[in-house]
């Protein structure tokens, strides 16, 4: 079997499963149950095709002689042609009747779908792994405190599972996008060359037949439903909303694999580093989030990619031209090899990711007389001091603090500034007991158990056959 693949992508990071959707083998002998489901509906369609040229042409599907091919396709310039004479070769009584009424794209266009929708599905499955694993690190981190961060700098207190659920909702947005995109998957169907079937009009002379035609067609390749009308190829909108749920996932990936990076700098989160990792040739000691930043690679190649199939849905001429076809065969196939290896990864954090809850810990503390500024403010209010002036002492108090701390490396003595000045009318102990970080991170822990319940197990429920309760390895 010959296992030639499109891309690098295909040695180094993209599943089994998903390269052999684009491999060689794949596309032509989808090519050739194209040809022989064709066969098939116009003998029972009353065209003189015979049942042993249909068992010879089933006997060969997989049987391709790429060397017999490649001889052809450097003589007459056309893949397909190539192929149509190679089957031939291999179907002697059958020859005459291969590829009968139909142009190039009958089999080209009408396998992407088929190749697009196989593929699809993988993702799917993947995508609904990390959402599964995601959600179990939510819950088991909802209650962990942490420093929320705006523009990257200290913010209003969060949790480390009210975190993970901004991930989940990003995902949950494109799983919704993706199945959208699958129920409206259709084929082209048998269409002729310029959209018209004229071709299968002069073959049958009978209009129901040829619409019967189109239809069963596509039944028999696994498809409900054909675009009803198309030119030379179906619409290249199709791609451009195929890519486009793919790089909605990279989208999100690399948001997650960018929290993950800033995370492990803070010493908060890390990804898994396994016990052989060497995470640089010169410096011994460093354990960089290289799955992170993997992530965040691939995706932007999966967001760049994307843009392929918009400018070619809006520069085709007419009922076609050819300007799609080099450009289709690489940004296809390798956005779908890409989003598999992004969700890999991200499965593989998501199952393993270590939350330091000590480093949390020293971290908030470090900022939780700034974070609790405002409980201060409103219990000094309540107490009868006036919001306005007690508001500036606070801004002032805080600079202050601040310049001790980033100038000087001296503790962070807020607390002890305000509890000096007698406006504010709250002891030490009273303001200590007011920055209880457990009680200032607002509704987070329930929003975790809430959005879990509600959002995100309907979604496991209804999936819960292509979960799968295991750890993903990630090879390199």
């Amino acid at each position: 079997m010959e296992k030639v693949y499109v891309t690098p992508l295909s040695t180094r990071y993209a599943s089994k499963e998903m390269n052999e959707i684009w491999s060689a083998d794949a596309k032509y002998s989808t090519w050739r149950r194209l040809w022989v489901a064709l066969a098939e509906t116009e003998k029972e369609l009353g065209i003189n095709i015979t049942d042993e040229q249909i068992a010879e042409m089933k006997a060969h599907v997989d049987d391709i002689d790429y060397d017999v091919v490649s001889k052809r396709e450097k003589e007459c310039r056309h893949d397909v042609m190539a192929h149509v004479y190679e089957f031939g070769t291999k179907c002697p009584s059958a020859k005459g009747i291969i590829h009968l009424g139909a142009t190039s794209c009958f089999v080209t266009d009408n396998a992407d779908v088929i190749l697009m929708s196989k593929a699809l599905e993988i993702i799917k499955e993947k995508l609904v792994l990390v959402i599964n694993n995601l959600r179990k690190f939510a819950l088991e981190n909802k209650g962990i405190t942490c420093l929320g961060y705006t523009h990257f700098q200290p913010a209003q207190l969060t949790t480390v599972g009210k975190r993970a659920t901004l991930w989940i909702q990003d995902l949950l947005e494109d799983l919704e996008e993706l199945e959208f995109v699958q129920s409206h998957m259709k084929m082209r169907g048998c269409k002729g060359t310029t959209g018209t079937q004229e071709s299968f009009m002069k073959l049958f002379k009978d209009e129901e037949k040829v619409k019967k035609l189109d239809k069963l067609v596509a039944k028999k390749m696994g498809f409900d439903r054909v675009f009803a009308v198309s030119g030379q190829t179906y619409t290249r909108k199709l791609d451009s909303r195929v890519l486009n749920v793919l790089s909605s996932i990279a989208q999100s990936a690399s948001k997650f694999a960018n929290d993950m990076r800033l995370l492990q700098h803070e010493k908060e989160l890390e990804e898994p580093f396994e016990k052989g990792q060497i995470g640089s040739s010169a410096m011994a000691y460093k354990r960089n989030p290289m799955r992170s930043e993997r992530i965040n690679s691939l995706s932007r190649h999966v967001m760049a990619l994307s843009i392929d199939p918009m400018m070619t849905a809006g520069t085709q001429w007419l009922e076609r031209t050819l300007d799609d076809s080099a450009n289709k065969r690489i940004c296809v196939p390798e956005a779908f090899l890409a989003v598999d290896a992004i969700l890999i990864l991200y499965a593989n954090i998501a199952s393993r990711n270590s939350c330091l809850s000590k480093c949390i810990k020293t971290n908030l503390m470090q900022e939780l007389p700034f974070m609790g500024t405002e409980e201060i403010l409103m219990n000094a209010v309540i107490k009868g001091g006036d919001r306005q002036e007690l508001h500036e002492k606070i801004r002032v108090y805080s600079m202050e603090a601040g310049k001790e701390v980033k100038e000087y490396g001296r503790p962070n003595d807020l607390v002890d500034r305000i509890a000096r000045d007698e406006s504010f009318g709250l002891t030490k102990e009273e303001i200590l007991k007011i920055l209880n970080p457990d009680g200032l991170c607002g509704r987070a822990v329930n929003q975790v158990e809430e959005f879990v319940k509600t959002e995100v197990d309907p979604v496991l429920e209804k999936y819960g056959n292509i979960i799968k309760d295991v750890t993903v390895e990630v090879n390199v």
